[in-house]
């Protein structure tokens, strides 16, 4: 008899709720100290979790929760472009 095989979960950074790792949008902060949208989730460098809303993000900014999480200030042009991005990705915007 197989086991299921477990769901990594990971917490939003805006909403702070558990979400299945494959759901939620993963920021990563290179070691070149740029920050990205990582679709693969497989990108080198530190990572932050983000529900694919917009809410989430502008509670992450307004918080500096993602700023925490990443450990490294985040120029407010840097989230004008992330918001733009996450009005690319299905299910985003909202």
């Amino acid at each position: 008899m197989q086991r299921p095989r477990k769901v990594p979960l990971r917490k939003c950074v805006g909403c702070q709720e558990m979400f299945p790792k494959r759901s939620l949008i993963r920021v990563v902060l290179t070691p070149e100290e740029q920050i990205l949208l990582d679709a693969t989730g497989k990108r080198n460098g530190r990572g932050a979790y983000l529900c694919p809303k917009a809410d989430c993000l502008r509670q992450a900014r307004k918080r500096k929760s993602l700023e925490r999480a990443l450990k490294h200030p985040i120029p407010e042009g840097v989230y004008d472009e992330l918001e733009a991005r996450l009005a690319e990705v299905p299910g985003g915007g909202a």
